[in-house]
């Protein structure tokens, strides 16, 4: 079993037939079916279902699948690291979308001075989306908030920020004396985030503690859009206090405190735990985490 048989694997995979696998790879048809043969015969394992002239991957083919992909991208990664040791290439960063809103252009332009030769490519969304980017490692590693679900990755806390309750001044809630109470929060329209969100899991998990569930009457991936929404005084969101402050400092939000709900959590680096991170990643790291103590100061109120 050879890297070759593994990058004929997974390109099947990719492509759905030998047929197109092969012209892929410029390679003949027996050629790409006798490699899928070969790594069968090796294993003792059946990786697709062949059924109507179609491939279906097995149980074993997925779980094959999973290393032949870490695996190739693992040498891949060796090739470049080694040839642009430290000094030349690209550096892949994921980051959730309230991390990369308020930290993260500061600190692409800092590291950018220091390491002039490194690329950075910068990909934000929500957080399970890095998560799954990090694992398929289409980056080298993720800034998020929020839980991390697949026990191959790595967390390491860098920071910890503020998630505010906020309305406009004239919503009743606002209105109300503060504290309010949790039962407080029932039939209330919400504006959230969408699922899979850092932002959104906290404010869920929060409320369930209370046993409290909501179903928001508007979902957006674009934070500006919900808080104009609320600032219109179409309903309640929650979203973090770097997010809101400006508005919340110009009097177009007001915060809203509700009894025993804690909206405070850990923002995190993480990795694949076979991930091997050259110095020049680690030094980007380590730049956040100098970072982390003047964005706690800005982000939380």
């Amino acid at each position: 079993m050879t890297l070759r048989h593994l990058r004929i694997f997974v390109a099947v995979c990719e492509e759905g037939s030998v047929t197109l696998a092969a012209e892929k790879l410029y390679l003949s048809q027996p050629a790409v079916s006798l490699a899928i043969h070969e790594l069968e015969e090796h294993y003792g394992v059946r990786l697709f279902d062949r059924i109507s002239r179609k491939l279906y991957l097995t149980s074993a083919g997925n779980r094959f699948l999973e290393y032949a992909v870490h695996i190739s991208s693992l040498f891949d990664e060796m090739e470049r690291d080694i040839q642009n040791w430290d000094t030349l290439g690209a550096l892949r960063i994921g980051s959730s979308i309230t991390i990369g809103a308020a930290l993260i252009p500061k600190a692409v332009a800092l590291y950018s001075q220091q390491y002039p030769d490194v690329e950075i490519k910068m990909v934000i969304d929500n957080s399970q989306v890095i998560e799954k980017k990090v694992l398929a490692n289409e980056v080298d590693f993720g800034l998020l908030e929020g839980a991390v679900h697949d026990p191959n990755l790595v967390a390491q806390d860098f920071a910890e920020d503020q998630m505010l309750l906020v309305a406009a001044p004239g919503h009743p809630l606002a209105q109300k004396e503060q504290p309010l109470l949790p039962q407080d929060l029932k039939s209330q329209r919400f504006l959230l985030r969408e699922r899979g969100s850092g932002v959104r899991e906290l404010f869920e998990s929060v409320l369930l503690a209370h046993d409290l569930s909501v179903e928001p009457s508007w979902e957006s991936i674009n934070a500006e859009s919900i808080v104009e929404a609320v600032v219109q005084g179409l309903g309640v969101t929650a979203l973090p206090y770097a997010l809101v402050k400006q508005d919340l400092a110009a009097g177009r939000l007001t915060a809203l405190t509700v009894e025993g709900m804690d909206f405070r959590r850990k923002l995190k680096i993480i990795y694949h735990k076979n991930k091997y991170l050259s110095r020049s990643a680690k030094a980007f790291l380590e730049l956040c985490r100098q970072l982390a103590s003047q964005f706690l100061l800005d982000s939380n109120p």
